[in-house]
């Protein structure tokens, strides 16, 4: 399927039920913490997404557009806010995204979010782009799988979904990758270039005379929130390192790795909404 064609699909990107609730909670406030808000939207890729494209609609007639969450939620009523959290399709099966782990889904997106806000505030990016764009980056594999769940398969059978060449045999196969799609629904939200630009080069910032310096940010982000998710190990860290990558920023591994914000040993369930 070609990515026009896959773009053309319907699909729901689900969202974690967990921040549904607790976003419905804080709603039925009088007058809800907009930090609380923020926090649970920016766990969630689908809810943030959507509250991003909401917020860079035409009703707005903005001079600008908006990159981060919090500026998002500040446009926005209560009664528009509770409207787009209760519509929110759940993921509340392990099918939800057929070949997908979702909770590991949202766990990888937000540690991609996190570290690619700590990188970009050390090399002088847009912390709150940077925090959106890792948000975002993978909502690409999610409609890889649900609109041509036969391809994604294909993939599934070579790579797991969060291994580290995914995007590369992605491309090698459809002729494009999980950036591209996740980049293409970004500029039909018409979130800001900035950021589009970072989703559509992630896998590749500095090829083909290529310089999007917010886009190496986000594959050294990605990169080490797979690698965690591989449980890699020392030797493996430094063997993987994307060094070129690294090296374009001024960034070497053991820079990359003491900028980690994350404590990965911590339980998931009781660092989920910390952001």
């Amino acid at each position: 399927m070609e990515l026009n064609a896959l773009l053309a699909q319907p699909v729901a990107l689900p969202s974690l039920p967990r921040a549904v609730a607790l976003l419905m909670s804080e709603l039925a406030h009088e007058e809800p913490s907009l930090r609380r808000l923020s926090q649970l939207f920016g766990t969630d890729p689908a809810l943030g997404g959507r509250l991003l494209e909401l917020a860079n609609s035409p009703a707005f007639q903005l001079p600008r557009q908006i990159a981060g969450i919090p500026e998002a939620l500040a446009l926005l009523g209560t009664a528009q806010l509770r409207t787009l959290v209760s519509s929110a399709p759940l993921g509340t099966t392990s099918r939800s995204v057929p070949g997908v782990n979702m909770q590991q889904f949202w766990r990888y997106s937000l540690n991609t979010a996190k570290l690619a806000r700590s990188l970009a505030g050390s090399v002088h990016q847009n912390q709150i782009a940077a925090y959106t764009a890792g948000l975002l980056h993978a909502v690409g594999e999610l409609v890889i799988h649900l609109a041509d769940p036969d391809k994604a398969h294909s993939v599934n059978t070579l790579v797991a979904p969060f291994d580290l060449r995914r995007g590369k045999i992605e491309h090698r196969i459809f002729g494009y990758d999980y950036g591209h799609v996740s980049a293409a629904l970004a500029r039909r939200w018409q979130l800001p270039e900035v950021v589009v630009d970072a989703l559509q080069h992630q896998g590749t910032p500095f090829d083909n005379n290529a310089y999007e310096p917010l886009a190496g940010v986000i594959h050294l982000a990605s990169w080490r929130a797979r690698a965690r998710e591989a449980e890699l190990g020392e030797k493996e860290l430094a063997v993987s390192f994307p060094g070129e990558v690294g090296l374009t920023l001024g960034l070497d591994i053991d820079m990359v790795l003491q900028q980690d914000p994350i404590d990965w040993t911590a339980r998931p369930e009781a660092a989920d909404y910390v952001v």
